[in-house]
Parts: structure tokens; C-alpha cells; sequence
């Protein structure tokens, strides 16, 4: 007889809601993350009374119904809605791109006009199918939003040229003839009252979580204690890279505490001109409208600066890079885990896949009614 019915590797919100069913179901589970804390990417500190988001800003959005009274059922969500700013060369921009945006840059007041201006522009670079990354953000926007808004910005993120990049990476883009700034348009968005770990902490209430635990190095003592394993790592880590390496971008923070109530005024300011070395800076405390959960004013701001990188072993893997190369060297990996018995894989870097944290949810939900019943 083994000690658990399952062993979930991984405390990120994937790992944690499987781990949550699966107790409801009146399974003993038992939880291990190789780092200190859980909570995975989502993982918050608190520094100076702000939850700072020590892995990069999570905004919790979705028009899943079902998932957004899923994650209510463990915490009160605020009412943030995110509308970053993009800074160019110290000109602001509103984003998403819309007619604050249009106005801003081109001068027009009406819808038809912002309109007859990117059809110009569209027109004048003579795009009609777009082949990559480039010709679909002007045919989207024009040249001067392109230029101004997306170009650095873009090439900063994925270290390469943006004719180099796939037009869909932009599809996902919005551009609204709106005065909205609202960057989700989805029904439900906000931030979880008291940060992401107090959520993920409740998710894992009453269930057994070790810290600090590396799977793959232990791999045979671990697989004993359980019938199942619900794997959420590197799937090339867990095949010990043997057909090669998925590649990843990677994100560096430089966080600081400034003795000031406020640097920039907003949540996320982009930094889009390709001579800034960071993509953007996060201050922390206006996901939380400067208050801390008693609702008194913070004194104190901490910001972080986000520097994109391309990941090596060793770095954390944060987005999938999923051009022709790694997406079939991916469904080779999967090939190998459909093989395997009695392991799940599920979760952003098991299923090589960018997952917003409403979808990580929705996928581990259907894993555990599919497993549990």
C-alpha cells in the first residue's frame, strides 16, 4: 500500500487546485515545490504592508463564470482593472490601444478618423497578408503606433526582430475605436484581497506540503510514496532533456523600496523605446489602490524593473518560445509522457503552453473531474 494516492509536484495554481479536488474527493494528497514557498509564479511577499508580486504582475482575469466562483470560494477579489501606460521616450501613451491612444498620438477627436488613419498607413506599407510579427501590428494599428508603442517594446521582450516573430503573438493585441482603457475585456478581473499565497494557501488547507523538495532528484523515492503523480515541471526536465531543450523566455526583477507614497501613479508603465533596458516597471501597491487590507494609506512604494532575457538551464522558464522548432519538439515530449503510467502532466511548463491563470484553472479542473469522477 503507498502512503498517498497522489503526489503533486508543484505548488502553483495548477498543482493546488488538482490538490484541492482531489482532498474534497477524500483522497490523501501530499504536495512538494523544490522552492521555499508556494504559490509558484503567483507567490506574493509582503514588504513595507504591499503584497509584492515577486514573480511578475498577475492580474486575474476571465469570463469563465465557473472559475471566477471557484477562486471566490478561497478569497475576496478587489475590483482592479488594469490599464497600463505605455512611455515612450517620456511621451505617455493610454493602453490597450484605443482613442486616448489614437488622440494622443495622431491628434484625431472621432472613431472615423483614428480609423482612416490606420487604413492610410496600412495602405501606404502595402501589407495585405501578413507574414510576421511586424506586418501584422501595422496592419492592426499603422506605422507610428508600431514604431512608437510596439516595435522595442516587442524586441526587448522576445530578443529577436520583429520581422523575425509570428504574426499571432499581436493577434491577441486589443485595439478599440473606444475611449476604454480597460487592457482585459473580460467579465470578471481583480486582485485577490491579501495577495496570491493567502489564496493558494487556502487552496492548500489541510492537505501536506513539503518545501524545498527537488522531484527529479529523488524521482524513485518519490514515485513510491503514491499510486499517481501530478506532474507540473519542464516536460523536457522530467525526459531529462533527451531530445533537446524547449526554449524559454526568461524574467529578471530588480525590486526597490522607496521611501516615497508614489513613483509612477499606476500599476504597470511600459517602457517601449528600444534603448530603456527593461520592459516595464511594476509598482506594486495600485493593485491594491496604495491601501493595505485595513484600508490605511501605504507610506511606502516598492517597485520592480522587468528585464527580458532568453532562458538558459538554470534560470526560471517563464514564457514558451512556440515557433515550428519547439512546438514539435514539444509534441515529441508528449509522445513520450502519453507513455507513461500513472503520471499526469499538466500546467504551463509540462504542457509547454502560455497559459492565463484562469485557463491554468479551468484545465485543472477538468484533469481532476476526469481523474477523480
Amino acid at each position: 500500500m503507498k502512503q498517498y494516492d497522489y503526489l503533486v509536484v508543484g505548488a502553483g495554481l495548477f498543482g493546488s487546485t488538482f490538490a484541492h479536488e482531489a482532498k474534497q474527493k477524500g483522497k490523501k494528497v501530499l504536495v512538494i515545490d523544490k522552492r521555499a514557498q508556494i504559490a509558484g509564479n503567483v507567490y506574493t511577499k509582503k514588504v513595507e504592508g504591499i503584497n509584492v508580486h515577486q514573480y511578475g504582475a498577475h492580474i486575474f482575469h476571465t469570463n469563465n463564470k465557473k472559475v471566477w466562483e471557484y477562486v471566490n470560494q478561497f478569497i475576496e477579489f478587489n475590483r482592479f482593472t488594469n490599464s497600463p501606460v505605455a512611455n515612450y521616450k517620456g511621451e505617455l501613451y493610454s493602453l490597450p490601444f484605443n482613442m486616448y491612444t489614437f488622440n494622443k498620438m495622431w491628434g484625431v477627436v472621432t472613431p472615423q478618423e483614428a480609423k482612416e488613419k490606420i487604413e492610410s498607413q496600412k495602405k501606404e506599407a502595402g501589407i495585405t497578408e501578413p507574414k510576421n510579427l511586424e506586418e501584422q501590428a501595422i496592419s492592426l494599428v499603422g506605422y507610428d503606433i508600431y514604431e512608437k508603442l510596439i516595435k522595442g517594446y516587442t524586441e526587448k521582450q522576445w530578443g529577436r526582430d520583429c520581422k523575425d516573430l509570428p504574426s499571432f503573438i499581436i493577434k491577441r493585441l486589443p485595439v478599440r475605436l473606444t475611449f476604454d482603457n480597460n487592457y482585459f475585456n473580460a467579465l470578471y478581473q481583480g486582485i485577490p484581497v491579501g495577495g496570491y499565497t493567502k489564496m493558494v494557501e487556502k487552496m492548500l488547507e489541510g492537505i501536506e506540503v513539503r518545501l524545498e523538495e527537488d522531484y527529479l532528484a529523488k524521482k524513485d523515492e518519490y514515485d513510491a510514496l503514491a499510486d499517481k503523480v501530478v506532474y507540473t515541471g519542464a516536460i523536457d526536465a522530467y525526459f531529462d532533456y533527451q531530445l533537446g531543450n524547449l526554449e524559454y523566455r526568461s524574467v529578471r526583477f530588480e525590486n526597490e523600496l522607496l521611501d516615497i507614497p508614489n513613483f509612477q501613479g499606476n500599476a504597470a508603465v511600459n517602457y517601449t523605446d528600444r534603448e530603456t533596458p527593461w520592459t516595464r516597471i511594476i509598482e506594486h501597491k495600485w493593485f491594491e489602490f496604495g491601501k493595505d487590507e485595513e484600508g490605511n494609506d501605504l507610506p511606502k512604494t516598492v517597485i520592480s524593473r522587468e528585464y527580458s532575457s532568453e532562458w538558459k538551464p538554470g534560470d526560471e522558464p517563464y514564457y514558451p518560445v512556440n515557433d515550428a522548432r519547439n512546438t514539435n519538439l514539444y509534441q515529441e515530449y508528449k509522445k513520450l509522457a502519453d507513455k507513461e503510467e500513472n503520471i499526469i502532466f499538466g500546467g504551463r511548463l509540462a504542457e509547454y503552453k502560455y497559459y492565463d491563470m484562469d485557463a491554468v484553472i479551468a484545465s485543472a479542473l477538468a484533469c481532476a473531474e476526469k481523474e477523480l469522477g
